[in-house]
C-alpha cells in the first residue's frame, strides 16, 4: 500500500510564510514557522486528535469563533494568529482553569521540572487566579497498578492514557468513570490496570497525574542525564533513553525511532532496568573451586581457568545466547574456527538451516521492514505470537489494521492475541507448519474450499504487497516452500512487501551474519559444516565435545532438550560461560562464569530482524567488576594463539565490516543513533545468492488439522511468555508479572478432564512430570496442550516427545 502522498502547501503564521503538508495539523504545521502553541491532549501517535484540553485555540481568518489548531487541517492559504488579544485570552483562562483544583506541589511531584503545565503556566498563564474557593483533595497516590501510581486531583483529564488503552494496545482496561466535575479515570472494573504495555501512559502523561511506582521520588530532572540506548530484551530492539543518575539507570523513556518502534515500549523493557543494579546481579567472576562450589574470584585467576579451553583443541565448541553483540559473536567465532580448530559453533535454538535456504531467505531484495507492516495491503502471522516474541511488532499490526485497512491473516498452532483483528484465522497442530505451507502451496495452484484456499486467496488477491513474519521456530523443511510461496506471490523486490523474521533472540540475525553458525563463517561465507547445538549436545555427551563456551545463553534453560544439555553440560570437562544473572544450568555445571553486561554497558552493534545494524553506546560504567564482553574474548584469544589486534569495540566492528561483503562501507558514525538497513546499501549486491530448492516431494491438500487423540493424550505445544526472562525474575517492580507454568487447554479439554480455570495441574510424559496451573483458554484446538518455555521451573523444554497427559493435581 503506497504511503500518503505529501503535497506541500503554504500559510501564513502570525505573519510568517510556512510551508507545511497539505492535510497536516496546524499545530505541527506552526513548527515548520518557529511559532509554538501550547497543547496538552494532542499526541499524533495516538491517531485522530480529540480536541480535548482547548490549550491549542488560535484565530483562523474567516472562521468567527478560535479553533483548535490540534485538530485543524492546514489548507492552501490559510492565516492563523496565535498572538491576537482574543487568543491569549483564551489560553489564559484555560491554564486558570486547569489550575483550580490542581495541587501546587511541584517541588515533590515527579514531573516538576519536565512537566508541560508547568512549563504552560509561566508562558501562558496570568500568574493569577480569580478562584479563592479551597481546592479539592483526593487520597494520593493510589496505586493505578503495581507499576503505576495515580494522583487524581493531578489529572487534567486529557484522555491521552484513557486513548492509548483503548485506540493502541487495544486492551480496553481504562476508562474515564464518572461524569462532570467528578471524572476521573480508572478501570472498567475496578481491577489493577495490567497489560504488557501499561507503562506507556507514564509517559504520555503531560502532568503528574501517573507516574511510576519504581521511579517515584528517585531522582528530580536537574540532577539526572539522558543517555541514548538500544532495548536487548527482544528482538524489537526498541530505542530508548536511559535516566541515569550517579552512574545508575533510575528509568527507561522511550526515543522514538519510526522505523523500529514507533516510540512505544512494553513493561518487561521500560523496568526490567532495575536486573542492572539488583544484588541478584553477576558483578564479580565466579569459579568452581576444589569443593565444587561456585566462588567469587578476580580476573587473573578467572581468565587462567577459562584459558583451559586452548588444551581442549578440535573437541571445543561454543553457543551464543541472542543478547551478544556482533563483535561479540564474531570474535567467538575466531576463537572456535581460528583457535580452537573446530567447526562447532551455533547460535540456532533449533536444527540447522541449510546455507542456500539462509542466503534466500535473508537477500536484500526479500526485506520487508517494520513500517510494511503498517502499510502492507495484507499481512501474514506465521507461527509466531508478535506479543510475546517481539510485542512492539503487535502494536504496529493493530495499527495498520485500525488505521490503514490492512488485512491481517493468522496461522498458527496456538491461538493469538491478534486473532480478534484477523480477516482470517488458521490452526494447525503443533510442529505441523512444513505441512501445512504444503498445503498453502498446493492451494495457490488448485482451486479449492476451505481455510487454506481461502487464505491462498486472500494473499493473492489481497494486494499486492504483502508481507509475511514469521518465526525462528519454523522447522527447516518448511523454510524452502515459504520462500517457494514467496515466489509465487511476487515479493522479491518489491518496495512495502516481502518477508520479515521474528528471531529467537534479540540479536539473532546480527549474530549469524557474523558467522555464529555451524555451516556459515562471517556474511554467510562457505566453511567446513560444524555440528549444530543439539549435535554439540551428544558429541559432548558422548566425549567427542570435551570444552563448551557459552555466551549468554543457559541452554538448560534457553534450548530444547534439557535433560540432554544437563547430561552435556556435565560431561564436559571445562564449561566457559557469560551470563548477567547465575540461572540453575550454569549454577550446576559452569566452572567458569565471567559477569556479563547489560544494554546500557555495551559498546557494539546489533541488527534488528529487518536488517538494520543499530549502535549500543555505554550510558554507565561497569558496576563492580564486569568487563566488555570483546574484551575478555580478545583475552581468551590470545590463550588459543589468537592475535585478534582488538583494543576497542570499534576496532572489532571494523573487522567485521571487513570480513562481511555486505556490511562494506559501514562505519559507526553512519549507523548514528537511528541505525542504518544494510539491505538498503550499494554493498548489498554482495550478499551470496541463496537457491530456493525445488519441489521434490508431492504437496498434500489439506493441511495439519489438529485432532483430537484416541488414546486420551494431548499434543503438546510450546511457547515463551513475554515474561519469561531472567531480568523480569530479578527486577523488583515486575515480580508480580515473573512467568510460571500455565497449561493452556480448550474448554472441551478442560471439561473432559475435569479441570477448573486456574486449577494446580500435573503434565506427564515417559516419568517426566512438571506442575503449573491450568488456563482455560477459547480457541485452543481439542486435544492440544499448550506450556510455557523458558521459565525458571517446570519448563516445557524438559518434554521430548508430541504427546503429554494433564491430569488435575
Amino acid at each position: 500500500m503506497p504511503r500518503p502522498e505529501q503535497k506541500i502547501i503554504k500559510l501564513t503564521i502570525d505573519g510568517r510564510e510556512v510551508d507545511a503538508v497539505e492535510g497536516s495539523m496546524l499545530i505541527d504545521a506552526a513548527k515548520f514557522g518557529d511559532v509554538e502553541i501550547p497543547f496538552f491532549c494532542y499526541e499524533p501517535k495516538l491517531g485522530e486528535p480529540v480536541g480535548a484540553c482547548r490549550m491549542c485555540l488560535v484565530e483562523i481568518e474567516g472562521i468567527p469563533k478560535l479553533q483548535t489548531s490540534c485538530s485543524t487541517p492546514v489548507r492552501d492559504g490559510m492565516v492563523v494568529n496565535t498572538q491576537v488579544e482574543r487568543v491569549v485570552d483564551a489560553q489564559n483562562a484555560v491554564v486558570e482553569f486547569l489550575l483550580v483544583n490542581h495541587p501546587l506541589d511541584c517541588p515533590v511531584c515527579d514531573k516538576g521540572g519536565e512537566c508541560p503545565l508547568q512549563d504552560y503556566t509561566f508562558g501562558w498563564g496570568r500568574g493569577r487566579s480569580r478562584v479563592i474557593e479551597p481546592k479539592r483533595h483526593f487520597v494520593k497516590p493510589l496505586a493505578l497498578s503495581p507499576l503505576i501510581a495515580i494522583d487524581r486531583e493531578r489529572c487534567i483529564l486529557c484522555y491521552r492514557c484513557v486513548r492509548f488503552s483503548q485506540e493502541i494496545s487495544e486492551d480496553w482496561q481504562l476508562i474515564f468513570t464518572e461524569r462532570g466535575a467528578h471524572t476521573f479515570v480508572g478501570t472498567h472494573d475496578g481491577h489493577p490496570y495490567v497489560a504488557p504495555f501499561s507503562g506507556n501512559i507514564i509517559e504520555l502523561c503531560p502532568v503528574g497525574a501517573l507516574t511510576s511506582q519504581p521511579y517515584r521520588f528517585r531522582a528530580r530532572p536537574w540532577d539526572i542525564e539522558g543517555a541514548g540506548g538500544i532495548c536487548t530484551l527482544c528482538p524489537s530492539q526498541c530505542n530508548v533513553e536511559f535516566t541515569v543518575r550517579d552512574d545508575k539507570v533510575m528509568r527507561v523513556l522511550a526515543r522514538e525511532n519510526p522505523g523500529v518502534d514507533d516510540g512505544w515500549l512494553c513493561d518487561k523493557g521500560r523496568f526490567a532496568y532495575q536486573a542492572i543494579h539488583v544484588d541478584e546481579r553477576l558483578t564479580t567472576p565466579l569459579v568452581r573451586d576444589a569443593s565444587g562450589e561456585l566462588r567469587p574470584a578476580d580476573w587473573d585467576t578467572a581468565l587462567q581457568a577459562a584459558r583451559a579451553i586452548a588444551g581442549h583443541r578440535s573437541r571445543a565448541a561454543a553457543l551464543v545466547g541472542g543478547q551478544a553483540t556482533n563483535e561479540e559473536a564474531f570474535l567467538l567465532g575466531r576463537i572456535v574456527r581460528e583457535g580452537l580448530s573446530s567447526k562447532d559453533i551455533d547460535s540456532r535454538p533449533y536444527a540447522s538451516v541449510d546455507l542456500d535456504v539462509a542466503r534466500a531467505l535473508a537477500a536484500p531484495a526479500l526485506q520487508a521492514n517494520v513500517p510494511d507492516l503498517e502499510f502492507a495491503h495484507t499481512v501474514l502471522v506465521l507461527g509466531t505470537e508478535p506479543l510475546d516474541d517481539s510485542p512492539i511488532l503487535d502494536l504496529r499490526i493493530r495499527k495498520g489494521v485500525r488505521r490503514n485497512g490492512v488485512k491481517l491473516a493468522i496461522a498458527s498452532a496456538r491461538p493469538s492475541t491478534l486473532d480478534p483483528n484477523s480477516q482470517l484465522s488458521i490452526r494447525y497442530a503443533p510442529g505441523g507448519e512444513a505441512e501445512f505451507l504444503s498445503s498453502l502451496e498446493w492451494a495457490f495452484s488448485h482451486p479449492g474450499s476451505g481455510p487454506t484456499h481461502d487464505l491462498a486467496t486472500l494473499l493473492r488477491d489481497g494486494g499486492d504487497d504483502v508481507v509475511i513474519l514469521w518465526g525462528e521456530s519454523l522447522p527447516a523443511d518448511a523454510l524452502a516452500t515459504l520462500l517457494r510461496i514467496a515466489g509465487t506471490l511476487g515479493l522479491a523486490g518489491r518496495d512495502g512487501a516481502g518477508l520479515l523474521e521474528v528471531p529467537s533472540g534479540t540479536n539473532s540475525r546480527g549474530i549469524r551474519e557474523a558467522g555464529a553458525l555451524p555451516n556459515a563463517g562471517p556474511g554467510y561465507s562457505e566453511v567446513e559444516v560444524g555440528r549444530n547445538a543439539a549435535e554439540i549436545a551428544e558429541a559432548a555427551i558422548a566425549g567427542d565435545v570435551t570444552a563448551l563456551y557459552l555466551f549468554q545463553v543457559d541452554p538448560v534453560r534457553d534450548l530444547p532438550g534439557r535433560a540432554v544439555w544437563d547430561q552435556a553440560l556435565a560431561a564436559a570437562t571445562v564449561v566457559v560461560a557469560h551470563a548477567s544473572v547465575l540461572t540453575e544450568g550454569l549454577a550446576a555445571h559452569a566452572d567458569v562464569v565471567f559477569p556479563a553486561e547489560s544494554s546500557a554497558e555495551k559498546e557494539g552493534t546489533i541488527v534488528h530482524p529487518d536488517g538494520r545494524i543499530q549502535r549500543l553506546r555505554s550510558a554507565i560504567k561497569h558496576p563492580g567488576q564486569v568487563r566488555a564482553g570483546w574484551q575478555v574474548l580478545a583475552d581468551i584469544a590470545k590463550a588459543t594463539s589468537v592475535e585478534t589486534g582488538v583494543l576497542t569495540a570499534g576496532m572489532a566492528f571494523k573487522q567485521l565490516v571487513a570480513a562481511v561483503p555486505f556490511y562494506a562501507g559501514i562505519t559507526l558514525d553512519e549507523i548514528g543513533g537511528r541505525g542504518l538497513r544494510w539491505p538498503e546499501t550499494d554493498a548489498a549486491s554482495a550478499m551470496p545468492a541463496g537457491k530456493v530448492p525445488a519441489l521434490t516431494t508431492p504437496v498434500g491438500s489439506g493441511p495439519a488439522h489438529p485432532h483430537a487423540e484416541s488414546n486420551g493424550h494431548l499434543r503438546v505445544g510450546t511457547y515463551r511468555s513475554i515474561w519469561a526472562s531472567p531480568e523480569v525474575e530479578i527486577s523488583p517492580a515486575l515480580q508480580f508479572t515473573v512467568a510460571e507454568q500455565l497449561v493452556e487447554l480448550s474448554p472441551e479439554d478442560a471439561l473432559r478432564l475435569g479441570i477448573e480455570q486456574g486449577a494446580a495441574v500435573r503434565v506427564a510424559q515417559n516419568g517426566t512430570r512438571l506442575s503449573g496451573r491450568a488456563a482455560i483458554r477459547t480457541g485452543v484446538p481439542v486435544g492440544t496442550a499448550f506450556l510455557a518455555a523458558g521459565i525458571a521451573k517446570d519448563s516445557a523444554n524438559a518434554l521430548t516427545e508430541a504427546l503429554v497427559e494433564v491430569e488435575k493435581a
